[in-house]
């Protein structure tokens, strides 16, 4: 298991280190060069030769690298000029928050799923089966921000139960202080996720209580709430805990949106008003921040399928 790991860390440091090479190559792709892109369209050609020297643009790419590299390490994810800070300063602000959003999202998603998707399979091919794959199938077709402004014209236009935008605030804290206005937000994450899950685990369920011990329980006269939570809920959530892992890119991507549309101050939201007003630091700092994310996920999943199956040994 520990060498598993370590041949895992490093595939890991592997990836997050090719992720940096792509990064710094768009960083010189940009339009004008780093410089112009970096300043705008309206800084001078003075302006543009002062920065391009005192940032050492004028060096080799080798060396540009290194120092790119070694900036990295040291957390300097760069400044934006657009918010007068450093990229690490306002991620440090936001992504607690998108944190929050993200974490209640799973969380929410693995409550209701789980036990949708053993429903599902103790239950299959009757009424209630076909009238939640259906509706599986519709929550997982249906684009984020589409969802999202459906969750707000009934539940905020319509019968003003709940709040139209997430939670404003600069801190975790002040974020947490309006539960009412995190539940659309959270919702709009946790369904499409929901539908993905649940066809996962209703699935994986299928295929355990076909199982010779399931059926040996059985013949036994193991009563079926054991078998259920002992045998067939344990095993199931095999490839779920894979899919948490894997599904995490998707997940970064459509709470973007959903920051977006529900103006929540997280690290999405951040990630929109860059790309709108072209403040490229932002941008590349935070694509680097979601793969060490996704790379940290996915490693967290092999970890966590060991534990859920003791016949899984890693040599």
């Amino acid at each position: 298991m520990t060498a598993y790991l370590v041949r895992r860390l490093i595939q890991a440091i592997a990836v997050v280190f090719g992720v940096t090479i792509i990064v710094f190559l768009i960083l010189h792709a940009l339009p004008g060069g780093p410089a112009r892109g970096l300043l705008g369209p309206e800084a001078s050609t003075f302006q543009v030769h002062q920065f391009i020297v005192q940032n050492g643009y004028d060096k080799p790419l080798w060396i540009q690298y290194g120092r790119f590299l070694d900036q990295l390490v040291h957390g300097n994810l760069g400044y934006s000029y657009q918010y007068n800070q450093t990229v690490a300063a306002l991620l440090s602000e936001d992504l607690p928050k998108s944190a929050v959003l993200v974490g209640l999202s799973y969380l929410v998603a693995l409550i209701v799923a789980i036990p949708l998707g053993i429903l599902q399979a103790l239950r299959r091919n009757s009424v209630v089966d076909y009238v939640t794959t259906g509706a599986s199938f519709i929550a997982y077709s249906m684009p984020s921000f589409w969802l999202g402004i459906l969750l707000i014209l009934g539940f905020a236009v319509t019968w003003r139960l709940l709040p139209p935008e997430g939670p404003q605030g600069a801190t975790v804290a002040a974020v947490l202080h309006d539960p009412s206005a995190l539940v659309l937000p959270v919702v709009t994450l946790a369904l499409v996720t929901i539908a993905a899950f649940s066809r996962f685990m209703r699935s994986s369920a299928i295929e355990t209580l076909l199982q010779d011990y399931i059926r040996t329980a059985r013949a036994m006269g193991v009563p079926e709430r054991t078998i259920l939570f002992r045998h067939l809920l344990r095993n199931s959530l095999i490839p779920i805990i894979t899919l948490i892992g894997l599904s995490l890119p998707a997940t970064i991507s459509g709470a973007v949106i959903t920051e977006s549309v529900f103006n929540y101050p997280g690290m999405g939201l951040l990630f929109w008003t860059s790309a709108t007003s072209h403040d490229f630091p932002v941008l590349l700092g935070s694509t680097v921040v979601f793969a060490a994310a996704t790379v940290a996920g996915s490693l967290v999943a092999d970890v966590l399928y060991a534990v859920a199956d003791p016949r899984v040994r890693y040599s």
